[in-house]
């Protein structure tokens, strides 16, 4: 099982995960809590419950390049096209956009 640490604009968001039925994602409940908390995407509102998908969310998918940059990055990390949530971790530390998604938690 694999995770990612979602944020939105360098505030940590929430983790994504790879599970054995497929894929969740839930926010954290501190971000939840924050001032002014934002939602990762329209298909993904703000709330405590954790969504379950089996396969890769959109929002996420469309966060990982296509055509000749995905190229590029398959080729230089020896990745598995197929690997979705691999693509995402290794591509995905400063996207276009504000939502970022990291191996590891930032401080």
């Amino acid at each position: 099982m694999r995770e990612g640490f979602v944020y939105i604009d360098s505030f940590y968001a929430g983790i994504i995960k790879e599970e054995d039925f497929g894929y969740s994602f839930a926010y954290s409940q501190e971000y939840l809590q924050s001032s002014n908390p934002k939602p990762v995407s329209l298909t993904l509102p703000l709330q405590k419950e954790k969504f379950t998908s089996p396969t890769m969310f959109p929002f996420f998918d469309g966060l990982i390049p296509e055509g000749w940059l995905l190229n590029i990055a398959i080729d230089n990390w020896k990745l598995n096209p197929r690997d979705r949530m691999g693509l995402l971790l290794v591509t995905c530390l400063d996207p276009i956009g504000n939502v970022s998604v990291h191996s590891s938690k930032e401080n």
